[in-house]
């Protein structure tokens, strides 16, 4: 159920200003419909994180749709003019630069770039809000990001590991493991992808395919004679959509459309 200002909301007050088919829609019915409490300060804080989580899935198919190459981290690539490749393979924003610009220019000049997927999937992230967000907020927020893995990420975008999650919401980011992979192919030990909403999830590397289809593009990376598949987690990796909407709504102009 979905609980806004301490009263449990009444779904159907809220679900005639959405397509019957788009995916804010589907995430309200999944939140409503569970015997798990989901708290709002305010309408506006629910909305936001229905607009974000729709622009993480948006975004991802921009992603999907760009040059951007598949690389381990030892072959990384990316533009000298915002990023600093460092030893460790991540991208480190270059000082003097607009973060929003550097953001954009990896879905701009994507063949410039070359990355694995858990730091794809943090390019998402930055991306979707460099689009929600005011430039000069987004600017202010994320100063210095380093775009590698989950353990380098800015704190005020504050993505958290959820284990055993009631609901798996579109826009969630889960986590294939291949726990039987071939030593000589590391790189498909598992896959980060993005819940699309349609049963479909982008992995980069591997695509927008199903999770029938990247366990079993996993599984043709595991050690020979192996007899133990790929799977999906049980685990889901979120941004803090309530502090974020937090910071939106208090720079940003309320009559702004989201």
């Amino acid at each position: 159920m979905i609980v806004i200002a301490g009263s449990v909301t009444d779904i159907n007050s809220i679900t005639e200003q959405y397509p019957q088919t788009g995916v804010k829609r589907k995430i309200l019915e999944i939140l409503s419909s569970s015997s798990e409490a989901y708290y709002y300060d305010s309408h506006k804080q629910l909305e936001f994180e229905l607009s974000l989580r729709k622009k993480n899935i948006d975004t991802s198919y921009q992603l999907h749709k760009s040059g951007l190459l598949f690389r381990t981290f030892r072959e990384s690539i990316c533009n000298p003019y915002y990023w600093t490749r460092t030893d460790e393979g991540g991208f480190l924003l270059n000082r003097g630069v607009r973060p929003s610009a550097a953001v954009r220019d990896i879905f701009v000049n994507s063949s410039q770039y070359g990355t694995e997927c858990a730091t794809a999937i943090v390019i998402v992230y930055y991306g979707a809000l460099a689009d929600i967000y005011a430039e000069e907020l987004f600017n202010n927020l994320f100063s210095d990001i380093y775009l590698m893995d989950w353990m380098y990420l800015d704190s005020d975008l504050g993505v958290n590991l959820y284990r055993d999650v009631p609901d798996y919401l579109p826009g969630d980011c889960r986590y294939f493991k291949n726990p039987d992979v071939n030593p000589l192919t590391p790189q498909w030990q598992g896959e980060n992808a993005v819940d699309l909403g349609n049963g479909m999830y982008y992995g980069h590397g591997i695509g927008i395919r199903s999770a029938e289809q990247i366990i079993s593009a996993l599984n043709k990376h595991r050690v020979k004679g192996s007899s133990i598949s790929a799977y999906l987690t049980n685990t889901a990796n979120r941004p803090d959509y309530k502090y974020l909407a937090n910071r939106y709504y208090n720079r940003v102009y309320y009559s702004q459309s989201i």
